[in-house]
């Protein structure tokens, strides 16, 4: 039975470590609206200007973390493509990226050939951004409207406070979490202000306090804070951790914009300061280990972490092709709402 396939969709690479792929990459990423959402002149002046430098700079860091097999994030969602693939049965299991390749628009189009009519679009984001959850979606919808494809979309929501997804994620981390340590430190992707005030903007950073962690339900529905703000409260209760022995970060700060805090950097320097001598550090907003994890946290972080005066900064990995993840992931497609 063929007639309702899974496509499952990450953030995407370069295709090798060149600083030609990397700045082709880069440019198709941060020319995306949905990620640098400025007019189009001024985002093609501004990235133009990223691209002059940042290209040979992000061409050494992916080189640091490549594998023989490809990008690591790559490979890690190829891998868990084929988990998937043994636990959905109503069709084939497909993966794509949102930038670089397998390209959204090939891989619709390659199903859509194949008679496939109907398809559940997974993009692989616990938590809702419109520059991760909303960018999928409309390209996908932008590939069926300009290749006229007959194909009806099931879409899977965010799933950060989903029981399966937390307790694969606590599953995955339990055997990391096991030994000693001073403290959990779950470092999520950050994002600009604006992108979350633009969504709430009665709500966002207004009247003092943390605003995300005490935002109502209908404002967590669309805030990305406060829905990493509560993928790490559930893990952290449902791994019993104390107050005090964790706390939330954000990190891959782009550009002079205000980006939501605290920063990463700022909390491994604070945490070294504090005499914290080994420090965990979790990645939940990714489900397969990257750039960010790897050679952002597992590199830089741990030096950093060293020289602030720290000894150990142990880098648990995402999901990435856990069993337990792969079943949860189906579980959770099944579930997903057909799209209007």
């Amino acid at each position: 039975m063929t007639d309702h396939a899974l496509l499952l969709v990450n953030l995407g690479s370069p295709a090798s470590t060149s600083v030609a792929d990397v700045r082709s990459y880069l440019n198709q990423f941060l020319m995306d609206p949905y990620v640098i959402d400025l007019p189009w002149p001024v985002r093609r002046l501004l990235v133009s200007l990223i691209l002059f430098k940042r290209p040979e700079q992000s061409a050494h860091a992916y080189a640091s973390i490549w594998w023989e097999e490809g990008s690591p994030l790559v490979v890690l969602s190829r891998r868990l493509q084929q988990a998937v693939t043994a636990q959905w049965t109503h069709g084939p299991v497909e993966l794509a990226m949102r930038y670089g390749e397998p390209s959204i628009e090939s891989t619709l189009v390659r199903m859509a050939g194949q008679g496939i009519k109907r398809i559940t679009l997974a993009p692989l984001y616990p938590q809702f951004a419109d520059s991760t959850v909303t960018t999928v979606i409309e390209e996908a919808k932008r590939v069926v409207r300009e290749h006229n494809l007959d194909v009806q979309f099931s879409i899977l929501q965010p799933f950060y406070d989903q029981p399966e997804y937390l307790d694969a994620l606590v599953a995955s981390a339990r055997p990391h979490l096991q030994q000693d340590f001073d403290h959990l430190l779950l470092s999520f992707h950050g994002l600009p202000e604006r992108h979350l005030k633009k969504l709430n903007p009665g709500h966002c950073f207004e009247g003092g306090g943390d605003c995300c962690a005490s935002a109502p339900p209908e404002v967590v529905a669309t805030c990305y804070r406060g829905q990493c703000l509560r993928t790490a409260a559930e893990f952290a209760k449902r791994m019993g951790l104390p107050d005090g022995k964790w706390s939330v970060s954000f990190q891959s700060r782009l550009g002079r914009a205000k980006w939501i805090d605290p920063y990463t950097e700022a909390r491994l320097d604070e945490l070294a300061g504090m005499g914290v001598r080994k420090v965990l550090v979790m990645c939940p907003a990714f489900v397969a280990d990257c750039i960010e994890t790897l050679e952002e946290i597992g590199d830089r972080g741990k030096e950093q972490f060293r020289e602030a005066g720290g000894e150990e900064l142990v880098l648990v990995p995402c999901l990435n092709d856990d069993p337990q993840w792969a079943r949860a992931l189906s579980a959770l497609c099944e579930r997903a709402p057909l799209a209007l």
